[in-house]
């Protein structure tokens, strides 16, 4: 929708200074139009981004059971006391077949609803590779910005594939419970060195000393320098509340290492060519999906006919969305 200039600068400043002065409906309202690529929530966007950089970003993952947003529930109770503003971003699976989602991890956080100090956002994958749509690192900037210091970023559940939460947050949980396989599968699955801090959750079920003691023999292996971080594996029960203290200081501790030397920077900048990547893969699988763009319906008849490869096409498609990417 075309906006007039002074009517779109007026509303961009506006929204600005209310989300910034603590104004919740505005902060929701940003985030809705910069997760719908609306023009005026991207512009909001490129001014918020230089205040960013400042919240520590902690993403949670784990295959579907684990007890993930339980969990995060307990986890945000324990920042919270210590008077953080907090903000949380589920990120809930899109079906395939009508676009929509549950949106349901508000419901449990509802004990801390009241405080003012919590912030809970939903969002669709929206059919995005990688655990996380394509908009959810945008909001993350927005949140940032607007003073939150700590952004928890909720996965779906996990495969071999689904890990970009851990390419663009500066701490990974992984959650693990004991009962679905041994920690020997658990790391042929390519996803045990994603997390910094792992919390075996439902620590009071049968077989968790012997996933813990197989966990820390693991990584004490993969370890190869005494500079490395130490990947800590932590027993908690988010039913009780056990072990989440301790969970919330190897949070705590993670950060201050990379605090050390150009540790940060380093993450940082990998995460910030994550980023790129998903917003360029993004586009690309935007405009290929585009089955009634007379020019795609047209490239993929040469494929079917074989006048044309997929490689090609792919390329072509590429070169084509270059002057989008560049927003010319």
């Amino acid at each position: 929708m075309h906006r007039p200039a002074g009517t779109s600068c007026s509303a961009t400043v506006g929204l600005l200074a209310d989300a910034q002065a603590g104004n919740v409906r505005a902060l929701a309202r940003i985030l809705t139009l910069v997760e719908n690529r609306d023009p005026l929530g991207l512009t909001v966007l490129d001014r918020l981004y230089p205040l960013s950089g400042r919240a520590h970003r902690i993403g949670i993952t784990g295959p579907p059971g684990a007890g993930k947003s339980s969990l995060l529930h307990r986890l945000a109770g324990s920042f919270l006391s210590t008077g953080r503003k907090v903000a949380v971003v589920a990120v809930d699976p899109s079906s395939r077949s009508s676009g929509g989602a549950t949106l349901g991890d508000r419901i449990r956080l509802t004990e801390h609803h009241a405080d003012p100090n919590l912030f809970v956002r939903s969002m669709a994958s929206r059919g995005q590779r990688g655990g996380l749509g394509a908009a959810t690192v945008d909001v993350v900037h927005v949140l940032d910005a607007v003073g939150y210091d700590s952004i928890f970023i909720e996965t779906m559940g996990v495969g071999q594939d689904e890990i970009d939460v851990h390419r663009v947050v500066d701490t990974t949980i992984l959650v693990q419970v004991p009962g679905l396989g041994d920690a020997v599968q658990t790391l042929k699955a390519g996803i045990m060195e994603i997390g910094d801090v792992i919390a075996v959750n439902k620590c009071d079920l049968a077989g968790t000393a012997t996933l813990v003691r197989d966990l820390r023999a693991m990584l004490a292996v993969g370890t190869s320098s005494a500079d490395e971080w130490e990947n800590i594996v932590v027993p908690v029960s988010a039913g009780t509340g056990e072990g989440i203290t301790e969970l919330a200081k190897s949070i705590a501790n993670h950060a201050t290492y990379l605090r050390q030397g150009d540790r940060l920077i380093v993450r940082r900048r990998d995460a910030a060519l994550a980023e790129v990547e998903m917003l360029v893969r993004a586009d690309l699988e935007r405009r290929a999906s585009q089955s009634r763009d007379p020019n795609v319906t047209a490239l993929l008849d040469e494929i079917v006919h074989r006048r044309q490869t997929p490689r090609a096409a792919a390329e072509l498609l590429r070169i084509q969305a270059e002057p989008l990417a560049s927003g010319q």
